[in-house]
């Protein structure tokens, strides 16, 4: 489509701005900017000053018999709750009667309206957080004081510029839905995000009371172009509504009149970015609310708009480094106790179980001499130390040195686990004397403790100066020589274990933290901001043996997006499970576009965000000195990159065993069938197949796997007793191998996608308990037993040898429990493995059948422990798939 929009004269409005002092624009000037961007259905107004004269030619030059009259003050945002706005008849005297009383009536309303919002007590310096109404950031540094009512008022009527007198439209529809909020907003992660969905004055509470995604809709304007936005707008009730969808309704607007909104937007978004260093300004917001419709033309009853000057992008980090931090040929470490099994000691313990190369590791010691070995150090101390009879390391053939000014040559990595006083001062050394090219900062009180912010911030300042090169010439540079110093994670980093790199940096001993150690094939990353929530889901998770598995902290240097981006590039990791509290400017946005291109490369990204309540960002800031932005955003984003988000803990728990267990089965459409052995899951699978943001479907079975079931149903005695339907419930009387053949039945129907097997294992005629599942001759054992006793029965029940009892053939009758000849771990998962969909399991029960539950797992199948959960977390799972289909 064509474009009309005016960059060149936008600067020109903003500069004029600037030049007055103001980094905003007035109403009126936002309707002009609009002009400038295409829109073709702009208002008449005329602007009334505040001390200017109303004539008669000002009236004249308006269309229509009434006009709408707005007060016009950079402070005032939310002009209707307070009487700012209103419609009167296009005469002298009445504007001027509606104009005067405005004057004094909007600042003492504007008046009590703070006072309310502030609990009695106005203080005009401090922004207004929240809510309907309040203080602009342009205005948020205003040289207002605590004053008394008389006298905010005053500054209130002060700070009103004039009246706009604006042309009135007839409006189509002024009912819910009929009215479109647009919006660009500048965001300290993702940089400019557009947003558009329903708009008014209750825009707010739609986007609280309706699902996300439903009211309105965000995304990046540097990851989305106009079509791919208004597909994901096409999801809202908004666009149901202003299109006709809805019973009754009619279309307003056009298909292209949507889209060419949206693409000028986004155009203008990406020129006046922070990440354009050649715009003379950034929009910091720009909102359109509403948009209302008259007769197909768009036309904007409001707007603001708010600008600042671009600062200095950061100079990029020297990523290609990450492979040394990864891949280490020599470590150095700090912070090894001699007498007690600190964090430092445990780090040296692991990376030594983990098979590094002892002749390659140093450890710098305060009470080394140059060049000293390591046993005449601890030999020195033996007396104090042999009181710790957890200090058993053989360090007698260990490299020590006292400072890191002593290292025979430059490392790939040094871990610095000494305290956060002490990083400083060591960095100086490492800086000065590049000794290093990827560093792991252990210590915690590096900007997450109140006090410490200053000790972060100096780090990160010695850190940006190595940064200053020209990125252009450093392509130049091999990885050895690469510019920009080393590289650093952390601070307040648990450490890293990379099985690749044959080294285990965690300061978790071994017996809390056992791990998988040894070469064998692996094909998952874990990012982790916090490591204590690392380190519990690997604890939790048996099945999770990661290749590598990283607590990157603070983020003081490497980021997330950093991390990705290297992930991307190893075609043997094929799932990256993350946890973020926060990201670092304009990070979110890199990491989001390291997410779209691991997804376009087959991997899957499993991604958690924290802080996303005021509560929650509070806990954030206070843990890894994270700043949580926008959570809305934030998962609109990632999600829309192509990332599967989880919600709660437990759901980013499941689908990590999804795509740990799933990743290789082939998923080509959202057709469930499930079977279970109790009627509440059955119900229980059905009412879950439709979420917030995905949508199962419950597979019609073909006529082949209709009579395969019939045929399984009456050769187990159950065909009375069940009824062939999606889900499948078998009774708690069916046995094994009525499980098996179902179970095969689904998988070889082509409108079924993926199959859940939900087993309630309390049961009398399953073999579920421990001690039934260690053999498959106990079950063979078992049959020729069931077979003799089943002839007993019915010998007993056939009165002198001639009729046979009606009661013989209970439900847990005897065709039934012949059919019973396999190990159903091992039938189910035999099936699972021979086809390429999914089977997930549900064990749904105690504890005692946690060994069932885990024999399933120790299969390859995903377990989970309620069947609700199961389809939840499923949905989800197959929702990423298939648009991990459509991206690449």
């Amino acid at each position: 489509m064509k474009l009309y929009v005016k960059t060149e004269e936008i600067c020109g409005l903003f500069k004029k701005a600037a030049d007055e002092g103001r980094s905003f624009l007035y109403e009126y000037e936002v309707y002009e900017l609009i002009s400038l961007i295409g829109g073709e259905t702009p208002l008449t107004y005329r602007f009334l000053e505040k001390d200017g004269r109303l004539n008669d030619t000002m009236l004249a030059d308006i269309p229509g018999d009434k006009v709408v009259l707005k007060v016009v003050s950079p402070n005032i945002l939310h002009k209707s709750d307070i009487g700012g706005v209103r419609i009167v008849d296009k005469t002298r005297s009445e504007v001027l009667s509606a104009v005067r009383s405005m004057m004094y009536e909007v600042p003492e309303k504007y008046c009590l309206m703070l006072e309310k919002k502030m609990g009695g007590n106005i203080t005009y310096n401090e922004p207004l957080q929240g809510g309907s109404s309040g203080l602009t950031q342009a205005s948020s540094n205003m040289p207002y004081r605590e004053l008394d009512r008389e006298a905010s008022v005053e500054e209130i009527k002060r700070d009103i510029k004039g009246i706009l007198i604006c042309e009135f439209l007839p409006i189509d529809n002024t009912d819910f839905g009929n009215e479109l909020l647009v919006s660009l907003r500048r965001t300290r992660e993702f940089g400019m995000i557009l947003t558009a969905g329903l708009g008014g004055t209750d825009t707010e509470l739609y986007a609280r009371r309706f699902r996300t995604g439903q009211a309105v809709v965000s995304a990046s304007t540097e990851m989305m172009d106009a079509e791919a936005f208004f597909d994901l707008y096409k999801r809202t009730i908004s666009f149901d509504k202003l299109t006709g969808i809805g019973r009754g309704e009619k279309r307003k607007v056009t298909d292209e009149q949507l889209k060419e909104c949206f693409a000028a937007l986004i155009l203008i978004a990406n020129y006046f970015s922070p990440l354009n260093s050649s715009a003379p300004f950034v929009i910091e917001e720009l909102e359109i609310n509403p948009f209302a419709f008259f007769k197909y033309l768009m036309v904007p009853l409001d707007g603001l708009c708010s600008f600042s000057h671009p600062t200095a992008l950061p100079p990029p980090r020297p990523i290609s480094k990450i492979d040394f931090l990864l891949h280490p040929k020599s470590i150095a470490i700090m912070g090894v106790s001699t007498k007690s099994r600190n964090p430092g000691h445990i780090i040296l313990e692991n990376i030594l179980a983990n098979g590094f190369n002892r002749s390659d590791i140093f450890i710098i010691h305060p009470s080394a001499e140059k060049n000293l070995k390591a046993h005449r150090i601890f030999q020195q101390d033996h007396n104090v130390a042999s009181e710790d009879n957890s200090l058993s390391l053989e360090l007698n053939d260990l490299y020590f040195v006292p400072s890191v000014k002593h290292l025979p040559g430059k490392v790939d990595l040094l871990i610095l686990a000494v305290s956060a006083q002490a990083v400083q001062s060591v960095l100086d050394d490492v800086i000065e004397n590049d000794i290093a090219k990827s560093l792991i900062i252990i210590p915690g009180g590096l900007g997450e403790v109140i006090g410490s912010e200053g000790a972060r911030l100096a780090i990160e300042n010695k850190i940006q100066k190595l940064r200053a090169f020209n990125t252009e010439d450093s392509i130049s540079f091999p990885k050895d020589d690469f510019p920009g110093g080393p590289v650093f994670l952390g601070g307040n980093s648990l450490g890293v274990l990379s099985h690749p790199g044959k080294y285990d940096s965690l300061f978790i001993p071994e017996d809390k933290l056992p791990k998988c150690r040894g070469d064998h094939p692996r094909s998952s990353a874990f990012i982790s901001q916090s490591g204590a929530y690392m380190i519990t889901r690997m604890s939790k998770m048996s099945f999770l043996d990661p290749a590598y598995a990283l607590s990157i902290g603070n983020q003081m240097d490497l980021t997330a997006g950093d991390l990705l981006h290297y992930f991307n590039k190893l075609d043997n990791i094929t799932t990256v499970a993350i946890y973020m509290e926060g990201f670092r400017d304009l990070d979110g946005l890199e990491f989001a576009r390291a997410v779209r291109d691991a997804v376009r490369k087959g991997k899957e990204i499993l991604f958690y965000k924290a802080g996303r309540t005021p509560e929650g960002k509070h806990a954030t800031s206070g843990h890894t000195a994270s700043l949580a932005g926008d959570y809305a955003v934030c998962k609109s984003c990632i999600r829309e990159a192509g990332a599967m988000v989880a919600d709660t803990f437990t759901e980013f728990e499941g689908l990590v065993q999804l795509s740990w267990a799933l990743h290789n089965k082939n998923i080509c459409g959202n057709g469930l069938a499930a079977i279970s052995n109790a009627g509440y899951e059955s119900v229980g699978i059905a009412d879950n197949i439709l979420g917030d943001d995905f949508q199962l479907q419950m597979a019609l079975f073909s006529e082949l796997t209709r009579s395969d079931i019939k045929m399984t149903l009456e050769n187990s005695g159950l065909a009375s007793l069940v009824d062939i339907k999606n889900p499948m419930d078998v009774t708690p009387m069916a046995v094994e191998s009525v499980y098996e053949e179902i179970i095969e039945a689904f998988l070889k129907d082509s409108n079924v996608h993926a199959v859940i097997a939900a087993i309630v294992p309390l049961t009398p005629v399953m073999e579920t308990l421990p001690g039934q599942l260690s053999s498959e001759n106990r079950h063979n054992e078992d049959v020729k037993n069931d077979n003799r006793n089943n002839e007993n029965v019915k010998n007993e029940n056939l009165p002198n040898g001639n009729a046979k009892n009606d009661n013989a053939e209970n439900i847990c009758g005897s065709e039934n429990i012949k059919k019973r000849n396999k190990n159903i771990i091992k039938s189910i998962s035999e099936l699972a493995s021979h086809h390429s969909k999914p089977v997930i399991m549900v064990i749904d029960s105690g504890e005692l059948y946690d060994p069932l539950a885990k024999a399933f797992q120790a299969e390859g199948l995903p377990v989970f422990r309620s069947a609700d959960q199961a389809v939840y977390v499923l949905g989800k799972y197959i929702r990423g798939r298939l648009g991990r289909i459509y991206r690449r």
